[in-house]
């Protein structure tokens, strides 16, 4: 049989993690990669996991980057610390990895969850992400927000879907749109000569309609408004914090 090494980065995940680590227990070792964490998060995952990495947190793809060449075992499966893998997404991962498949990596869908209630649209319906994958074939590409697998191999797709239980709150999900928005301006700076008001006024305007209109958001009800009008914020903010660190670079 071929084995398999569960990664799971995590900072401040002490509500989530005994959850995730239950769900990717059939795994030959299990790894959790931390951001030093100030609760309980190692405290509750060392009993229950073969390894403990902690490192300060740069950003995604660094941290993921930094631990997938310690895994043991040539097969990795990446985990958020809110997502789950059900039984059924078990059962193809292992079936996959043990049929001398071709492949480097494969996207896995996701199933959003957002203040208690599955999202159906709002954008997210065609949510997915590059979770199973080998381990000296693929890395995450260099960015600091949303950055993604690239691979020496080709990407398949599973069947079935990961759980993903996404902000439990507005408040939560704000807090993380916020956090990524001062991430992206670092990326966005090199790219934005200059910020005018098609940038702070019709960009996120244009994004509200697309999340709600034309994503139809409409149909997830409240919850699709807030997503709509919550990712409007976040262009809004992505500028304002470029100002901001270019405000920051005059003085310095």
């Amino acid at each position: 049989m071929t084995k398999i090494t569960s990664i799971i980065p995590t900072g401040n995940e002490q509500n989530n993690i005994i959850d995730a680590i239950k769900s990717v227990r059939f795994s030959d070792e299990v790894m959790v990669v931390d951001s030093l964490s100030t609760d309980d998060t190692v405290k509750l995952a060392r009993p229950l996991v073969d390894t403990i990495l902690q490192r300060e947190y740069v950003n995604s793809a660094s941290q993921k980057n930094w631990a997938i060449p310690q895994a043991k075992h040539e097969w990795i499966l990446l985990l958020d610390a809110d997502e789950r893998v059900t039984s059924e997404l078990q059962m193809e991962v292992m079936r996959m990895i043990n049929s001398n498949t071709e492949y480097s990596g494969f996207w896995i869908r996701r199933e959003n969850y957002f203040m208690g209630q599955k999202v159906r649209f709002s954008g997210w319906q065609g949510d997915k992400v590059i979770r199973l994958f080998r381990r000296d074939e693929c890395k995450y590409e260099n960015k600091h927000v949303h950055a993604e697998i690239i691979s020496s191999g080709k990407i398949g797709f599973l069947h079935h879907k990961l759980l993903h239980n996404t902000f439990v709150s507005k408040e939560a999900y704000l807090s993380k749109l916020d956090r990524y928005a001062k991430l992206q301006a670092k990326d966005y700076d090199k790219k934005v000569k200059y910020i005018t008001p098609f940038h702070t006024v019709v960009k996120p305007i244009v994004r509200f309609l697309k999340h709600y209109f034309l994503q139809l958001g409409i149909l997830d009800g409240y919850v699709g408004f807030v997503i709509s009008s919550y990712q409007a914020k976040a262009v809004a903010m992505r500028y304002t914090y470029i100002q901001e660190l270019r405000k920051a670079r005059k003085t310095q």
